[in-house]
């Protein structure tokens, strides 16, 4: 069912009513957003009036005449803001994974307002004055644990937020918000134009050479099938998918050039001067706040707590990652020469001659693997079949239920004893009108205080298939669906009270933990036989194939790490940047500042351009990609708890789920895992894994 949302416009605001489909929580299972009844004019009344709603709930908060409890404070700011987030939860959605030009104008002129409403709550003297009272008598409270977590929560969030500062710097600082605010969201559609716009057309199929037929006519349909024209559209990051298969290296090279430069054109879409703003700002921020950095500011609630422990963290990693990759390009210049050519390896050369390479050393073609990766069995027979081996969860399909694009699929989660427990929505397929990468969110957050179960879904990237064709995958993309449900069972198996520490609202370099840690069961012998098929002959996929697969798993991890430790390096540098720090020329600071850590490599290139760094400068994860390196320790950690106890039992994975996936944000993390694992996680695990150790 294609959502109505996306046929309508408005050019003013209208009035908020009560038959805007936000004034009420849905009747639907689950409370599940009811896309069918969604316009893009909705989204501007349901916000004004959530917004006026909440500040009025919050205003008799914090001139409650009553001294400050745990329930008339705390509680009550829990309660808060029903409206707005049903209709940020639906709006989140769209304007990520199916957005228009309409939407995006209304996340053009609302993030500022969000920004300066937030800052219109935490900067509230007399609110902060009844939080802050109930922090310091938080010892005689006699609270629950959760209880007592979410009072030192909300303390916490208040400080970050700048409730200390003096009347006229939090005038500067919602300044500061709203322009942060405003940027990071322009950046975010300049974005995705720039992608759309800098998709690779071809007019000769001679020069697709290397792709299987599927992908040609993949690529023919994305130019809307006009005769004689080919469309490889980009994805989020430097390197893109065909760069492995196509033989002409001029179109290898036109492929990344236009990967590499989308946002630096000189054009309407150039993203150069707005990033170099963003970062300058942020360092306004943090001075203001009394750090010496955003980073410092930024880390206060994280695991790693200080930019001297990321950067201890990395440059533990760096050395060893910078060799591997030396060592594979060795092999790749060898083969190069090997094959009569004379020309010295480039970024664009890597993934197509690394796949060489890989069939040569051992004996492995992602052609000859993707036709036991069906989509539909990836995910029905290996990702839910684990979910089910490990915690007892069973899914159905549910086709009543109201979607926001045609290919979107919902599926309700039971327990094992057969009682309700999520609903789960995958969208898998890219779109033009979508955010590269993928990610998972909740439309519905599960709450013990509300009596809500959680709504979660999944987005992805893969390339669709032409009609009538099976929807193959890359081993990679498996990965990447089990990655991405390890974040749904994170959010399914919550279990808390209050939404605010419900499920993923855990720290970066936390949260995905659970996703890596779920990658692990995409190989795992039981599950691995029982959804890697053949498409055409049933076939499981031979074991000589998976012999091959797992010999090849630490194949490439010298570039694949170094690429990723480039880009959380980057994320870093920006945002370590002193205070004042002048506006900076962005492709000589990009290079200075990775050539400063050994990352500078012309082959390889960092996964994220700063210019299309999308994490970073609009996704919230300023001074936090390191997070993935840091839950990789984690992850590879954990799994190694399950090798030495038993692997996939419903046992171990009942532990899992009670000790770690249903915890939320309850407690300190690094004692949350601690008692998990025994002891304090060490760094050796993801050393091996990676095959750099």
């Amino acid at each position: 069912m294609l959502m109505a949302c996306n046929n309508n416009s408005t050019t003013k605001t209208e009035a908020f009513s009560s038959d805007n489909p936000f004034a009420a929580e849905s009747t639907l299972p689950y409370q599940t957003i009811d896309f069918s009844k969604i316009k893009n004019s909705d989204f501007p009344p349901a916000f004004i009036e959530g917004m006026r709603q909440q500040m009025e709930e919050m205003n008799k908060i914090a001139d409650n005449p009553e001294a400050p409890t745990f329930e008339n404070t705390i509680v009550a700011m829990e309660k808060t803001g029903q409206l707005l987030e049903r209709a940020m939860h639906a709006f989140g959605v769209l304007t990520s994974a199916n957005t228009n030009d309409e939407l995006q104008k209304i996340d053009e002129e609302f993030s500022a307002k969000f920004a300066a409403h937030d800052d219109a709550i935490h900067l509230n003297p007399k609110l902060f004055k009844r939080v802050e009272a109930v922090y310091n008598d938080r010892a005689n409270l006699n609270l629950d644990p959760e209880s007592l977590h979410l009072v030192e929560y909300y303390y916490q969030q208040f400080i970050i937020a700048g409730a200390k500062l003096s009347d006229a710097d939090k005038e500067k600082l919602k300044k500061l918000n709203e322009e942060d605010a405003s940027l990071s969201t322009k950046f975010s559609n300049m974005l995705l134009a720039a992608g759309k716009e800098g998709a690779l057309v071809v007019d000769d199929v001679k020069l697709l050479d290397g792709l299987s037929e599927g992908e040609i006519a993949a690529a023919a349909a994305n130019a809307g099938n006009e005769p004689g024209k080919w469309k490889i559209t980009l994805k989020n990051t430097t390197q893109q998918p065909e760069l492995s298969s196509l033989k002409n290296r001029e179109i290898r090279e036109k492929l990344f050039e236009a990967s590499w430069n989308r946002a630096e054109r000189g054009d309407s879409n150039d993203t150069r001067s707005l990033i170099a703003r963003l970062a300058q700002l942020r360092t306004e921020k943090a001075k203001l706040l009394g750090f010496p950095n955003y980073s410092a500011w930024r880390l206060q609630d994280q695991m790693a707590k200080t930019p001297e422990n990321v950067f201890n963290f990395l440059n533990q990693l760096i050395p060893a990652s910078v060799a591997k990759a030396q060592q594979e390009a060795a092999d790749i210049q060898k083969l190069i020469k090997e094959q009569g050519n004379d020309f010295e390896l480039k970024a664009y050369d890597w993934d197509y001659y690394a796949e060489q390479v890989r069939k040569a050393k051992y004996d492995l073609d992602n052609n000859q693997i993707k036709p036991y990766f069906v989509l539909d069995s990836v995910l029905l027979n290996g990702v839910f079949y684990a979910a089910n081996q490990l915690y007892g969860i069973t899914f159905k399909e549910r086709k009543d239920l109201p979607v926001y694009q045609e290919d979107v699929r919902v599926f309700e989660v039971f327990e094992e004893d057969g009682s309700p427990l999520a609903l789960f929505y995958c969208d898998y397929f890219k779109r033009d009108n979508k955010n590269g990468g993928a990610w998972m969110d909740n439309l519905v957050n599960q709450s013990g205080l509300f009596g809500t179960k959680p709504v979660v879904y999944n987005v992805c990237n893969f390339t669709k298939p032409a009609k009538g064709q099976p929807a193959l995958l890359s081993f990679d993309d498996v990965t990447t669906m089990f990655h991405e449900f390890g974040h749904a069972l994170h959010g399914m198996f919550a279990s808390q009270q209050y939404p605010s520490l419900s499920g993923t609202n855990t720290p970066r370099d936390f949260v995905e933990f659970p996703s890596q840690f779920n990658e692990h069961w995409s190989l795992y012998p039981q599950v691995l036989k029982n959804y890697a098929k053949h498409y055409q002959t049933g076939e499981a996929l031979p074991q000589s194939l998976i012999d091959k697969i797992k010999k090849a798993g630490t194949f490439n991890q010298g570039y694949a790490f170094t690429e990723y430790l480039a880009a959380a390096a980057l994320d870093m540098n920006w945002h370590t940047l002193g205070p004042d720090a002048p506006l900076q020329d962005v492709n000589k600071f990009e290079e200075e500042s990775l050539g400063k850590m050994n990352l500078w490599i012309d082959y390889v290139p960092p996964r994220y351009r700063s210019s299309y760094f999308l994490h970073i400068w609009s996704l919230g994860y300023s001074s936090a990609y390191y997070a993935y390196s840091w839950s990789e320790m984690l992850d590879h950690d954990a799994y190694t708890w399950f090798e030495e106890n038993g692997g996939m039992t419903r046992a171990n994975g009942q532990r899992f789920r009670d000790m770690i996936l249903s915890r939320g944000n309850t407690q300190d993390f690094a004692e949350l895992y601690k008692n998990f694992r025994g002891k304090d996680p060490s760094i050796q695990p993801l050393l091996r894994f990676r095959g750099l150790k």
